[in-house]
């Protein structure tokens, strides 16, 4: 229920965002008796496509607390978290960036995430189980990745990255759209306005439309995770992030420890097809290593 509740709530602030802005604008209908106003149509594809990026972004610290049951450490109560607050210090120092908030939720998987708007004001956490089961050594190391996605300012630009895919997804299913129902009509509904074929065939493209251009998302999505295990190597050293990425594949080799719920931290193995490797925001754990393993 609470993650319908924070769905719709997006999509109502998106609308609510994007129709201000539009009306700023000054931008009606993209649609009129000529046909399509193509200027039109891509300013109200970029003002939702955008509109939809950015609120998520702006609002991604409080979905993901509440999504995954975050709780933030104000002041710290256990010896675990005083390290854990220390540790976000010191290499949030080392990066150049603010003091995030720092969390712990409630998880026996290896996880960990950082989110937020603004390098110095994000939000780093980290599941209980990767505490109970990693050392501190490959703890800190999975730390420095993330704090290395902040440092990179990734999140802000993967939300660029959405927003540029979302309007042109939009923009293109609706001239598709357009021109098949443009196609369908008869002579005498020439200047009757968009019928069902247009709202049908752009739904339908724009589903098509936005699965082939995810391809692109993800592809930045694994190169920025190269760049982070370079940053978390450069900020707790190259050993460490071998061996947390080691302990990652071994985990997940072990159904009894981390089942497949690891597949939605995103990390595969290498034997996956071509196909759907398009689609896999994480490259193989094995290729990170290699890749590591390369550096100078």
């Amino acid at each position: 229920m609470k993650r319908i509740l924070l769905f719709l709530a997006t999509n109502l602030a998106v609308i609510a965002v994007a129709s201000i802005t539009l009306n700023i604008l000054g931008v009606g209908s993209y649609m009129n008796s000529q046909g399509l106003n193509l200027g039109s149509l891509l300013v109200f594809c970029a003002v939702f496509g955008f509109a939809g990026s950015f609120v998520s972004l702006f609002l991604s610290k409080m979905m993901a607390k509440m999504g995954t049951g975050t709780q933030i450490i104000d002041q710290p109560r256990t010896a675990q978290e005083q390290w854990l607050l220390k540790t976000v210090r010191e290499l949030s120092e080392k990066a150049g960036i603010g003091m995030p908030e720092v969390g712990i939720f409630p998880s026996p998987e290896s996880n960990a995430f950082a989110t937020g708007w603004n390098k110095n004001a994000s939000l780093v956490a980290v599941s209980q189980g990767l505490l109970d089961r990693f050392s501190q050594r490959e703890a800190r190391a999975v730390i420095g990745h993330e704090i290395g996605h902040v440092a990179n300012g990734d999140m802000v630009t993967l939300s660029l990255i959405q927003g540029v895919v979302n309007t042109f997804v939009m923009f293109f299913a609706r001239i598709i759209g357009y021109a098949v129902d443009s196609f369908l009509r008869r002579d005498d509904q020439e200047n009757s306005g968009p019928g069902i074929g247009f709202y049908v065939v752009s739904f339908i493209a724009e589903i098509i439309l936005g699965i082939a251009a995810s391809t692109i998302v993800m592809w930045f999505s694994r190169k920025r995770e190269f760049r982070a295990d370079i940053a978390g190597a450069e900020l707790a050293g190259r050993g460490d992030m071998i061996a947390a990425l080691e302990r990652l594949r071994s985990e997940y080799d072990a159904p009894s420890v981390m089942p497949a719920t690891m597949s939605a931290f995103g990390i595969r193995k290498s034997g996956q097809s071509r196909l759907g490797a398009l689609f896999t925001s994480h490259p193989p754990l094995e290729d990170r290593i290699l890749a590591l393993q390369s550096m100078r």
